[in-house]
This record gives structure tokens, sequence and C-alpha cells, in this order.
């Protein structure tokens, strides 16, 4: 009886890969192996493959898509802790590779061709021919590892939605980040994104507190903490009239108590960088005994700087902080 056809009788896939102790060998040819499944992209990301179909499924696959070669046998026991870990991370991974797994005491052709000395081993293809492998049920981190020395990191979907709702129109991108929160309700980072733009379009600040609450205590951060302080800015609308201040400061340089009413009032609008500058006046001009006005400027500053959304008014901000009291 003929023995079935060597997949790897014209090629040995480690030469290819620079493994040491191994006589080079001619470039593979990946035409079709009779009898082998077409592979569609439909195809699960698990598999088993044998002798008759690895070409096709492991082979010319790698050349669309990195293929593990999962090598083991059913007396193996590493080979059994290694397998689920194995499928964990293939769809862990969500298609960054294939997990093609082959019974080694069916296949031993294969087993020549890679010259397997101990299971379970797992080899890596990518375009067309061996790049990596390892030996042994290794840990998920370690294999982890091995995986992320050649393939791209699994695209995290809320980052994906999160990226394109950063570029989108502001309706689009309020659709993508309710989309992410349907995903992961209370995911941090999404919500505040989403509370931003709310923001942006003058929700109420009802609304946008109760978005915020929806995160657990424990997990907010720093971007909680900067929008609930601008909630509590625009839940107190500042008395007075801004051309009438304006007029003040214009014909005193030195009403100080007018700065600090035009800067609430602007940093309510929005206008952060404006009510800096305003308060920064204070703090260079103040050169009363004791410097009050100095210090009050100088507190209310710090506590707006954690409320500001613009990075660069509150860099510019603090630099010239520095400046003048120094």
């Amino acid at each position: 009886m003929n023995k079935p056809a060597n997949p790897f009788a014209a090629h040995n896939p480690y030469a290819a890969a620079g493994q040491p102790g191994l006589s080079p060998s001619a470039t593979p040819s990946f035409a079709a192996t009779p009898g082998a499944a077409p592979v569609s992209a439909d195809d699960p990301l698990v598999y088993d493959v044998t002798e008759a179909d690895v070409q096709a499924r492991v082979l010319e696959r790698s050349l669309q898509v990195p293929v593990l070669l999962d090598c083991w046998a059913p007396w193996c026991g590493p080979c059994k802790s290694l397998g689920p870990v194995l499928e964990k991370l293939a769809n862990a991974y969500g298609g960054a590779f294939e997990l093609a797994k082959i019974n080694t005491d069916e296949a031993p052709n294969l087993s020549a061709a890679l010259r397997i000395r101990s299971i379970p081993l797992v080899v890596l293809f990518i375009g067309g021919r061996p790049v990596d492998q390892f030996t042994g049920a290794l840990p998920e981190g370690q294999i982890r590892a091995f995986l992320d020395k050649h393939l791209q990191p699994p695209a995290d979907p809320m980052e994906t939605l999160r990226a394109e709702a950063a570029q989108a129109t502001p309706e689009e991108a309020e659709a993508l980040l309710t989309e992410a929160l349907q995903m992961v309700p209370g995911h941090p980072d999404a919500t505040a994104d989403l509370a931003e733009r709310w923001l942006a379009r003058a929700a109420t600040v009802a609304e946008v507190t109760a978005l915020l609450d929806a995160v657990p205590a424990e997990a907010r951060g720093d971007r909680d903490t900067s929008l609930r302080k601008r909630l509590a800015i625009l839940a107190n609308r500042p008395a007075g009239d801004p051309a009438a201040l304006t007029a003040r400061i214009a014909a005193n340089a030195k009403d100080f108590e007018a700065r600090f009413a035009l800067a609430a009032i602007q940093v309510f609008q929005g206008e952060f960088a404006i009510a800096f500058d305003n308060l920064l006046e204070v703090v260079l001009r103040d050169k009363a005994e004791g410097k009050p006005d100095r210090e009050r400027a100088r507190k209310q500053l710090i506590e707006w700087f954690e409320a500001c959304p613009d990075a660069e008014a509150v860099s510019r901000g603090r630099r010239y902080l520095g400046m003048y009291l120094n």
C-alpha cells in the first residue's frame, strides 16, 4: 500500500526558519493536496487537520493569516492541559491567528518532517513557513509573550470605538460611544468621552451626573474628578454683567473684584484660558501687604486647572503662575 504523501517532502520547514541542526532545502511548493478541504473565511479559528489537508490548512492558509500548529497526542498529559489554553487564546486574539491541531499518532510523515522529539510541540507558521516554536505546556502569560513577538496585539473593541468617535461628527461620536457603553456598561474612559460630548452640546448637569454615576466608584479616576468639578461650576451661574465688569477693569486694572467676577463668568461659559489670564493679572499686580488677592487667585487657579478640559491652556496657566509667584 502506498504511503500518504508527505506534505513537507519538498520542503524542510525548519530550514526556512533557520532552525539549527537541520539541512537547507528548497523553497516550499504550495500545489493543492488532493482531497484537501478548501479554506473559507467562514472557517473557525480552531480546527483539526490531518496529513491530507495540512498543506492547505496550515502552509497555504498561513499566507493569509498566521497559523499556530499544535502537535499533540491522546496519551500526552501536558497536551491535554495546553490545548484549552491555546484555544482560549485563539478566541481572545480575535482572528489575529488560527489554531490548527494535529494528532501526531496519525501523522507519521509530518512528525518525521518536523523531527518531533517531544510533544506538545507548537509551531507558528507565517507566510507559508515556520517562524518560531515552543515545546511543553507553557503558562498562558509565556504563550502570549511568544505570540506578541510575531503578531499584532488583538484590537480592543472599546478602544476601536473610542478612536472612531474621536474622528467622527458630534452626532456619530455620541452614537459610537453609546454603542461602546452598551457593550461594556460603566467603562470609565468611554463614559468620560461621552460626558465630554454631552457637555459640548449643553446637556444638563443632572444628565451628565447620572451618566458619570454609572461608573463604579472604585473605577473612577482623574477624568471623573475633573468632569465633576466642571459640573459643579455649571451648577452655579455667577452673577454679574460681563460688559460692565470689563469696563471696570479697563478703567482700573487693579479692580480685582471685577476680575474675579468676570473670570467666574468666563469659566462658566467654558472660556478657561481667558479666565486664567484674568486671575494671573491679579497674581502679578497684587502688591498689597500680605497679598491676599494674589493668594486667593492662586487657589482659584489651581482649582480651575483641575476642571479645565484644555490641556494646553492648563499648561500655559501653570507656567505663568509659577513665573509670577517667583
